[in-house]
């Protein structure tokens, strides 16, 4: 079962700061992050693999972005 960080609407590097958060707190498992500009997806997605983590997918449907994350 994956856990989502819903970081819509937030500006960096708080879509950064809430990904660490979690990843934080599971330790392992998957994640699903929502944001919604270019800027954020690419920081969640670099400060994710620097902490260990794989970014399996990313997708995107109009100007959103999909990251699944996995780790542990």
């Amino acid at each position: 079962m994956s856990e989502t960080v819903d970081a819509r609407g937030l500006s960096c590097p708080q879509p950064v700061l809430d990904t660490l958060a979690k990843i934080a707190a599971m330790g392992s498992g998957e994640i699903e992050v929502l944001v919604d500009t270019e800027a954020s997806k690419e920081n969640v997605a670099r400060a994710a693999q620097g902490k260990g983590w794989r970014v399996e997918s990313i997708t995107e449907d109009n100007g959103e972005y999909r990251l699944m994350l996995a780790g542990g």
